[in-house]
């Protein structure tokens, strides 16, 4: 359990950038989770992916014998839920259909693997305490950068499209 679990499904296991693939399955796997249960239902399972990953990425370096081995993406899953959360957010609190803002999910997508591949500051200060608590709390920070800069961008866009017309 903790493998299917660590490896969110066994994206972790696709190669090449198995980071990369286990964030697109966690955008895969938001969209689902938002149409039964709206933004809270995702804060609820970032929680509950959070609670769950400490454990099964645990059990996975063991294992493995490496710190932050690769096909652990259970942390991605949670930096990108995080990261994608203003959008599902936005969408809910305006009525909007949830995919009629894709910008929002690339630039989702794409900050959080910024961030994520970067590690600037904290996100970088989290990976180098080589444990799971690195392992997964680097993603959460770089999560949180996301959800940020995803505002931002909205605010920018939005701002200029209101003023625009």
């Amino acid at each position: 359990m903790s493998r299917l679990i660590a490896t969110f499904f066994y994206s972790g296991l696709i190669r090449p950038a198995p980071g990369t693939w286990g964030s697109l399955a966690a955008l895969v796997a938001a969209l689902p989770i938002y149409w039964i249960g709206g933004p809270w239902l995702m804060l609820a399972m970032i929680a509950l992916a959070l609670a769950a990953g400490f454990p099964a990425a645990r059990a996975e370096a063991a294992r493995s014998g490496d710190h932050d081995p690769s096909h652990v993406v259970i942390d991605e899953v949670v930096g990108q839920w995080i990261a994608l959360w203003p959008v599902l957010f936005g969408a809910a609190h305006v009525g909007a259909p949830v995919l009629d803002l894709w910008p929002g999910w690339i630039a989702a997508f794409g900050l959080f693997r910024l961030f994520d591949i970067l590690k600037p500051g904290l996100v970088g200060r989290m990976d180098r305490r080589g444990d799971v608590t690195g392992l997964m709390m680097d993603d959460v920070v770089a999560g949180i950068f996301a959800a940020i800069g995803v505002v931002i961008l909205a605010v920018l866009a939005h701002g200029v499209m209101f003023l625009g017309g």
